[in-house]
């Protein structure tokens, strides 16, 4: 027995998620930084982050040496086919789920202070070079912390303690792997662990991270454009800053984001249980570990 092999699942699951989310994320950060300082009128760091991104998601399929972790690296990257009839019902569950993180933020935002991103400088780099940088960034976040989080970390997890557990704990740590941006702190964990709950349940029912990649990607490409043209972070949705209720008291509009907040949490949820129904045929006819979906390559 090797030394890995007696680790914890959860210590197991959380270190390999971690590498693979360095892996997929740190290349990428170095070559735009270096971008941004030498030959900024090409975007010469997007060609390369996608050869290298194509060669991550090749190895985290299971391909290449190691042969003794293909399987592994097959089954926990949860990079699996979604059959064509939970395709609808899984990203309309997605996006109804992120509208409630959304419309929670509104109330958020009216009883703490959310911090302020600062905005990068952006008047000397061509409209080109950032909209690549732009398209590049979504990528590989929706890539590489998709298989890192919702595969290698939450899915091993899930099989040993449950998906609660497993959404909790990668949850958390979703958070805290956005720390190293200066402007996000401990305020901001209630936003990071309820888009990865958003996440998170599409993985765990689909078995598959197609869906949430899709809108990680997505999501994160109309963040970096509001944050350009507006100067507005991902977790500010107000246009302008509203007095917190503890100062000013309730008013009309705070008591109607709680009301659409609670309607889009309740639509939510069902678009979520559809889709658990949806998936169940699926998941009581797979081998004998649970809710693995075996595609072929």
């Amino acid at each position: 027995m090797t030394l890995w092999s007696r680790l914890p699942t959860i210590v197991r699951a959380v270190l390999a998620g971690g590498f693979a989310a360095a892996a997929g994320s740190l290349p990428w950060a170095a070559l735009v930084k270096a971008n941004t300082k030498y030959f900024t009128s090409v975007p010469w760091a997007v060609p390369i982050t996608a050869v290298y991104l194509w060669l991550y998601w090749k190895y985290a399929r299971g391909f290449w040496y190691p042969h003794s972790t293909s399987t592994a690296r097959r089954v926990n990257s949860r990079t699996n086919r979604v059959p064509d009839e939970a395709w609808g019902t899984a990203i309309f569950a997605g996006v109804v789920g992120l509208v409630t993180v959304v419309l929670l933020q509104q109330i958020l935002t009216r009883m703490v202070v959310l911090p302020h991103q600062q905005e990068p400088d952006i008047s000397q780099v061509p409209f080109f070079t950032l909209l690549s940088w732009i398209l590049m960034g979504a990528v590989v976040a929706g890539v590489a912390e998709e298989i890192s989080f919702r595969g290698f970390m939450q899915r091993p997890i899930e099989q040993r303690y449950g998906p609660v557990t497993a959404i909790l704990v990668t949850g958390v740590l979703f958070g805290f792997a956005h720390f190293g941006h200066p402007e996000v702190t401990l305020i901001l964990m209630p936003y990071y662990v309820a888009v990865a709950a958003v996440y998170g349940l599409l993985a765990y029912f689909t078995d598959s991270i197609f869906p949430s990649m899709m809108l990680h990607a997505g999501g994160n490409m109309l963040g970096a454009f509001d944050l350009f043209t507006h100067g507005r972070s991902e977790w500010q949705t107000p246009a302008a800053p509203a007095p917190l209720i503890w100062d000013s008291g309730t008013d009309l509009s705070f008591w109607i984001s709680c009301f659409f907040f609670l309607l889009a949490g309740v639509a939510a949820t069902w678009a979520y249980i559809n889709l658990a129904r949806a998936t169940r045929p699926l998941r009581l006819n797979l081998p004998d570990s649970p809710n693995l979906i075996i595609t072929k390559k």
